[in-house]
């Protein structure tokens, strides 16, 4: 028995490996269908809301639209507050570090005077001597930015037609397979879909609160560029678990140079906070309906996610072991007599 279990296993598993190893060669592609799913899990009920009073055609404009004022409005205000607070915050961050320096000089780290004017000299010798490397370095983040912008450009227009015709589409598809395929093929994709949405809106709305509680808390604590660090802890958050203390640190080594220790402890204290307010209240409220993965499970699937595929893998292997787990669930319940 264990043998007959095993073999299958084993070609599931390389029929699993085959199916990664051909989306990681069009990477792109399946980053861009994968971006333009979650688009249309956001839009798609503004989109119904409109084609109230709108034709589809014109809901989907107006939507999409929408979202990218939306978009670009965020974007242009984290712009005008970094110019605003730029001028001062050089001279703050000036005599932050020179804090920090006199800070660490003390106990119970006793270090060395002059040992951070050391760092600073060794980091400017180091790009001196690297400046042809750092160069090519830079000319090859030009390609990635149009990379970037290849895969925004075909995510919307993936984006486009699912919010038109997505359910046309997947009747089409359901038309494809042998007759006998179809009704297990609907459930897995209606348990697909529903997770998915639900998971995509749900973190969604976890992200936009974890960001507000962080602005309001480092705008009451004096921190400067409240709007960019709100901004990162909503899309650090799209990383359960990780993506909030991480961006939170962020925030504390802003507060450490412009406050000083005492409000980077409590930046420190604010990431301790969120976090139990993210995993013991957001998520089981939020999430329960959509997800219901234990968080050890959750932990594991963002480590071997970011192992496997970086930033990005972590990204998305809550939403994708969510999906596999209630398909799995939706297909043995309808396997049950009854």
């Amino acid at each position: 028995m264990a043998a007959a279990y095993g073999w299958r296993l084993l070609v599931v598993g390389a029929a699993v490996y085959v199916v990664f190893v051909v989306l990681g060669r069009f990477h792109l592609v399946t980053l861009a269908v994968f971006l333009g799913l979650v688009l249309t899990a956001l839009l798609e009920p503004l989109t119904n809301l409109l084609g109230r009073w709108l034709p589809r055609a014109g809901a989907v404009t107006a939507g999409l639209l929408l979202g990218i004022l939306l978009l670009f409005g965020v974007l242009s205000l984290m712009g005008a507050n970094v110019a605003d607070e730029w001028p001062g915050l050089r001279l703050v961050f000036t005599g932050g570090v020179a804090r920090i320096e006199r800070w660490l000089e003390g106990p119970p780290f006793h270090l060395q005077p002059g040992s951070l004017s050391h760092l600073q000299e060794w980091i400017s010798h180091f790009v001196s001597t690297n400046r042809a490397n750092l160069i090519n370095t830079a000319v090859s983040g030009v390609g990635r930015l149009a990379e970037v912008l290849t895969v925004g450009v075909l995510a919307l227009f993936c984006s486009v037609f699912f919010l038109h015709s997505g359910a046309r589409m997947w009747l089409w598809f359901g038309g494809q397979l042998p007759e006998r395929g179809r009704r297990p093929v609907g459930t897995a994709g209606r348990a697909a879909w529903t997770t998915f949405t639900g998971y995509t809106r749900g973190i969604v709305l976890i992200a936009a609160t974890n960001a507000v509680l962080v602005g309001v808390a480092l705008f009451v604590l004096g921190v400067p560029l409240v709007l960019p660090l709100a901004v990162l802890e909503f899309f650090a958050a799209f990383v359960p678990l990780i993506g909030s203390p991480v961006a939170l640190a962020v925030a504390a080594v802003v507060a450490l140079a412009a406050k000083g220790p005492l409000v980077a402890l409590l930046v420190i204290l604010l990431i301790v906070l969120i976090g139990q307010l993210e995993g013991h209240v957001l998520h089981p409220v939020v999430m329960s309906r959509a997800v219901s993965l234990h968080p050890m499970v959750v932990a594991l699937a963002v480590v071997c996610g970011g192992v496997t595929a970086g930033v990005l893998g972590a990204v998305v292997a809550v939403p994708l072991v969510s999906v596999v787990w209630s398909v799995y669930g939706a297909l043995r319940s309808q396997g049950r007599p009854g």
